[in-house]
């Protein structure tokens, strides 16, 4: 059984008791530093505890550790140095690069030019882990993948595997890496100066040779006198370079189907006597967007006879079959000109064009000739008429837009007659012996203005009764299509004859409804037709007043009458 140290007590629950003069709680250090690496500490020898735990002394013996003087001194100096403290590589050569310069010959094959070519590089050699990168400085417009040759690594320098170290490396010597062979010629001066300081004698330096592909291109080539054709363009091209001769013209385009006239501008460029021919585009012409009629180039004035047979298409006109091109001269203001099978009149010119006649040929006179070069037509949209398909309003959206869109309604007199009816007897005006019993009730919407007829079913009458129209709008005879007229309010009279899609029909009685709204719109109604109305209910015109002011309830105000008492 285990005894708890310091105590006698077996090292059981209940006899450990915590050390009161205890006062480092800290964990105890398992590793210390020798020459910057940290290893384990050792075991001290014969005291049989473990170094690793903190041990308290008493005062008494600490105070006899520093009074103990050692008995054994070396040298004559009593006083013992402190050993200077290790400062690791990567701490002491942290940024610290030699930078050596030199080149490598790459081999050239299969040119006369050059055998071989010179590159330069730089070789960076980093002392904090003795690694080492190659970069070859790029060079614009070389065509050769440059920057970073050989990336940051350690170098072998031998079959054996050693690495190359900065006591290896000196001017004027070669380097075998990765089977290119490097020259180091130069160095910079702190290479310079941390080599010389490191009692490295550094040998001369040496400046890299010139490149031979180089050293040929830079030099003077071997001028040629060139012809006076040759001359007399590049002066042609130095004095009339963004000189264009601008005429708007009129392309007579009679051959066509649609036998319009087009306007164009001819551009005459006085550089290479090129000419370019540019379309206007009007909106909603119907044509393709092609602004460029001609593309710029010349145009053939003569050509031999030989080749005129010949159609372009099969054989093109070359330099050699052209006898005349077209020139400045040719551009007459005023008159007709024939480009390319097609014929222009030109009838104006810019400012600039107009200065270059008055200079160099003074003898054409400019004559602007007035001309219409709209194109466009008013032509009047051409309503067909009704097919009787759907109503009439919902038929002439159709021929308006591509896409169709309802008709606009009146909300405010939605609102305000909704649930109005006029409702009149009606019978059939027909010729046909069948149709004389046959009675309709035809009803007026003043909110929409539509009209509905349904017939009254007869007994053994044999025709069966029903809706007989449904509800739209129904157009007076002799109306158009583009403005139609439709029935109202007004035309409803006793004894009036509406004829509706063919069908005729007379009116026989009507609603007492009907009177009463009618007089309350007296300025829109015909006095005939109230005079009607009002033989048919048998009443006058002071008897009915009367009798809707009876039939008001106290504190109430007609609707229909309410806009002709205010």
């Amino acid at each position: 059984m285990s005894v708890n140290p310091g105590q006698g007590l077996p090292f059981l629950p209940g006899n450990t008791f915590r050390d009161l003069t205890k006062s480092a709680y800290h964990r105890a250090q398992t590793l210390a530093f020798k020459n910057g690496y940290a290893l384990p500490r050792r075991p001290v020898v014969g005291t049989g505890q473990d170094p690793l735990l903190s041990v308290n002394i008493s005062h008494c013996e600490r105070n006899q550790l520093i009074s103990d003087i050692p008995n054994l001194t070396y040298g004559t100096d009593t006083h013992r140095h402190p050993p200077m403290s290790y400062i690791p590589a990567h701490a002491a050569y942290d940024k610290k690069v030699l930078r050596f310069y030199g080149y490598f010959q790459q081999p050239v094959l299969h040119s006369p030019d050059e055998k071989f070519r010179v590159r330069p590089v730089v070789i960076y050699y980093y002392l904090e882990d003795d690694s080492m990168g190659v970069i070859e400085p790029p060079v614009e417009n070389s065509g050769i993948p440059q920057g970073k040759l050989i990336k940051r690594q350690r170098l072998t320098k031998n079959q054996h595997g050693e690495f190359y170290n900065w006591k290896d490396l000196n001017l004027c010597m070669d380097m075998n890496l990765y089977g290119t062979v490097y020259r180091i010629t130069h160095c910079d001066p702190f290479t310079q100066d941390f080599m010389e300081s490191q009692g490295i004698v550094l040998n001369e330096p040496e400046s890299i040779p010139s490149d031979p592909y180089t050293t040929l291109r830079t030099q003077t080539q071997q001028t040629h006198a060139t012809p006076y054709e040759h001359n007399h363009q590049l002066e042609h091209f130095l004095t009339k370079d963004r000189q264009v001769l601008r005429f708007f013209a009129l392309w007579d385009d009679s051959d066509s189907i649609f036998r319009d006239k087009r306007s164009v501008t001819l551009h005459y460029y006085l550089v290479d006597n090129s000419i370019e021919i540019c379309e206007h585009q009007e909106p909603n012409s119907g044509r393709d967007p092609f602004p460029v009629l001609l593309r710029r180039q010349r145009v053939p004035k003569h050509i031999k006879p030989t080749c005129e047979p010949f159609p372009s298409c099969v054989l093109e006109v070359s330099k050699v079959d052209v006898q005349e091109y077209f020139s400045p001269e040719d551009f007459r203001v005023g008159e007709e000109l024939t480009l390319m099978g097609r014929r222009f009149l030109l009838y104006d010119c810019d400012g600039f064009t107009w200065k270059y006649f008055q200079q160099n040929h003074p003898e054409i006179q400019i004559k602007p000739v007035t001309v219409q070069t709209s194109t466009q037509r008013d032509s009047k949209k051409v309503i067909p008429p009704y097919n009787g398909f759907g109503s009439l309003e919902d038929s002439l959206q159709n021929c308006l837009s591509l896409i169709p869109e309802p008709p606009k309604k009146d909300v405010i007199k939605l609102l305000e007659n909704d649930h109005k009816v006029l409702r009149y007897a009606a019978r059939l005006d027909s010729q046909n012996p069948l149709d004389e019993g046959r009675r309709f009730i035809l009803s007026y919407y003043l909110s929409n203005d539509m009209i509905s007829i349904f017939e009254r079913s007869t007994r053994n009458s044999g025709i069966m009764g029903g809706k007989f129209l449904e509800k739209t709008h129904v157009p007076k005879p002799g109306s158009v299509v583009e403005n139609p007229e439709y029935y109202g309010p007004a035309d409803f009279s006793i004894g009036a004859t509406l004829e509706v899609f063919g069908h005729r029909f007379v009116l026989t009685d009507a609603d007492r409804y009907v009177l009463n709204y009618l007089e309350s719109v007296p300025n829109h109604i015909p006095e005939h037709m109230l005079s009607s109305l009002r033989q048919r209910f048998g009443v006058s015109q002071t008897s009915e007043q009367d009798d809707r002011d009876k039939e008001q309830p106290a504190g109430e105000t007609d609707e229909v009458l309410a806009p002709i008492e205010s």
